[in-house]
């Protein structure tokens, strides 16, 4: 059943936030009231509310935050939040929108990083722009990022990847608000997909790394080709016929990054779905993509996506797909959702994690080259 009174939507802004995060995540609330009916009111926030540039230089009118009267509070934040501590002021908004029940709470790309810090996603999954989920796992050990989903949602806790992905979870709300059929009619307004199909990986390494040249793109060629091969320097620098010390500043100045590291995340790109369908075990993913073990694997997941095979797995079998009527979280609801983060087997694979996590964190320096010198 359709909500029967207008919801209201309020857009919490830092300053330096992202003027695509905000903008992408309002147009649907915006459009879904182009017939007439105000299903949705939009508020526009700040810590002492008048205006707030954007990390564009895009100047926007904002009112004082206040929770009162909110069903749904996005977090909408800049490259910032991830660079410095989240300021009391946006923490304490977030606990007060949790305390007081806010029916949504919800962030687009680094707004994740002010959610975690207010606490608010400890024990549960979230995702935020792929380039920060690593780092984004690192600060917060106690949430479960998964930084190859579109979006997530937790119970009443929504996150979304970086910049069009706020549209995406702006569907699903507005889907679980009034059902499929405005959701359809907004998402052909907008000319976009009602609901798109992978993740975030899709749209990661290989479209970034775009060598200028030749020298280059036959290396890069090779790897994507021979990811199950062995994947030396020596070989690597044979194919573009440099020295070893040569090659190593070539590819750097090229792509940004040393061969180890682009050879290990494009193997994680590659067993990343592989994991998710179920059908072969870790070993022999890992011996398929090249990695020299499972245990290899599973650092390299850490390291890349902030989470292990095995959860990516036991993910992926999750429904993220929000119900077609009510979306109002049931007090039975919160219970059973405090219940399965509580308990023991639970607890274990998250100090699981936090161990390996540990370890990674040991093992940086050798990850610079070990990965690729064993293969």
């Amino acid at each position: 059943m359709a909500p029967r009174s207008t919801l209201t939507i309020g857009f919490f802004v830092t300053p330096d936030f992202v003027v695509l995060d905000l903008s992408g995540a309002l147009e649907p609330f915006f459009l879904a009231n182009a017939d007439g009916q105000e299903r949705y009111r939009l508020r526009f926030l700040s810590h002492n509310g008048g205006p707030v540039r954007s990390c564009e230089g895009l100047v926007i009118s904002t009112e004082p935050a206040s929770i009162e009267g909110l069903d749904t509070l996005f977090v909408i934040a800049g490259e910032r939040s991830t660079q410095v501590a989240v300021p009391s002021d946006q923490i304490a908004l977030v606990q007060s929108a949790i305390r007081r029940r806010v029916r949504r709470v919800a962030s687009v790309c680094v707004g994740a990083f002010v959610l975690a810090a207010a606490g608010a996603l400890n024990g549960r999954r979230a995702t935020t722009h792929w380039f920060y989920a690593s780092a984004l796992q690192a600060a917060y050990p106690r949430i479960r990022v998964d930084g190859d989903r579109i979006f997530t949602r937790d119970g009443r806790l929504w996150t979304s990847a970086g910049i069009t992905a706020g549209i995406d979870l702006a569907l699903a709300m507005i889907e679980d608000d009034y059902g499929r059929e405005l959701t359809r009619t907004i998402a052909r307004q907008l000319v976009i997909a009602q609901r798109r199909t992978g993740g975030q990986l899709q749209f990661s390494t290989l479209l970034r790394v775009d060598p200028d040249t030749d020298r280059m793109r036959r290396v890069l060629s090779h790897v994507r080709e021979h990811l199950g091969d062995s994947l030396t320097v020596e070989r690597l620098a044979e194919i573009a016929n440099l020295s070893v010390r040569q090659f190593g500043r070539a590819f750097m100045h090229a792509t940004g990054t040393t061969p180890a590291k682009l050879v290990e995340r494009l193997r994680v790109e590659a067993a990343k779905p592989r994991a998710e369908e179920g059908r072969e075990t870790l070993e022999v993913i890992a011996a398929a993509v090249g990695f020299t073990s499972a245990d290899h694997m599973r650092l390299a997941f850490l390291r890349v996506l902030g989470q292990s095979p095995r959860v990516i797995r036991r993910n992926a079998t999750d429904v993220e797909a929000a119900p077609d009527s009510n979306s109002s979280v049931t007090a039975a609801q919160t219970t059973r959702a405090k219940q399965h983060v509580m308990t023991p087997a639970n607890g274990t694979r998250k100090d699981s994690v936090r161990r390996a996590a540990k370890r990674v964190r040991s093992m940086r320096t050798e990850s610079k080259t070990g990965p690729l010198q064993r293969d």
